[in-house]
């Protein structure tokens, strides 16, 4: 675990995939066309606290839906890049934009379009219910589920790494 702390502490920019990761993987579309997601609410706080500590969050996703521009929208992530099939070259484009190496870099996903990021970064992260070949490649798995507070789990851990995860706690008494 000292090996996954290290890690965490030089993160400067946590990337997540929605689908999977923030969400349960499930997608709901209703009749008129219009997509639902469900997201944990303890997955959205844990952002904010992270992102008040200085780190970046952004989201990579395949997939283009309103539900997730208006969700990170509330949660103040400027860095939203959604209908991205092929990941890694906005990824790239925006390590060169924010000045950052890989290594400074943590990216949680579940599935097999996440590895070619994954296998770049700091510290790779796989939720719990990821896909077993995507689980090979992570430094780290989550013990909960994607869109079951497994965002969280990696913000707290970040958090550990860089040493302020009790000063976060403490602002809450």
């Amino acid at each position: 675990m000292q090996d996954i702390l290290e890690k965490a502490k030089k993160v400067k920019l946590v990337v997540f995939d929605v689908d999977g990761v923030l969400t349960n993987g499930q997608i709901i579309i209703g009749d008129n066309g219009e997509e639902y997601k469900a997201f944990h609410s303890r997955d959205g706080h844990g952002m904010k606290l992270l992102q008040y500590t200085g780190v970046e969050i952004a989201i990579i996703t395949g997939r283009t839906s309103r539900t997730v521009e208006h969700r990170m929208q509330s949660l103040g992530i400027k860095y939203v890049y959604q209908g991205q099939r092929v990941k890694l070259p906005v990824f790239q484009q925006l390590i060169k934009e924010l000045k950052l190496s890989p290594e400074e870099c943590a990216y949680v996903g579940d599935d097999w379009v996440d590895l070619s990021i994954m296998s770049r970064v700091g510290l790779a992260i796989a939720v719990q219910d990821a896909d077993p070949i995507v689980k090979k490649h992570a430094h780290f798995i989550t013990t909960s589920k994607g869109g079951h507070g497994a965002a969280r789990e990696v913000c707290e851990l970040i958090m550990e790494g860089q040493g302020n995860l009790q000063d976060q706690i403490e602002r809450h008494f």
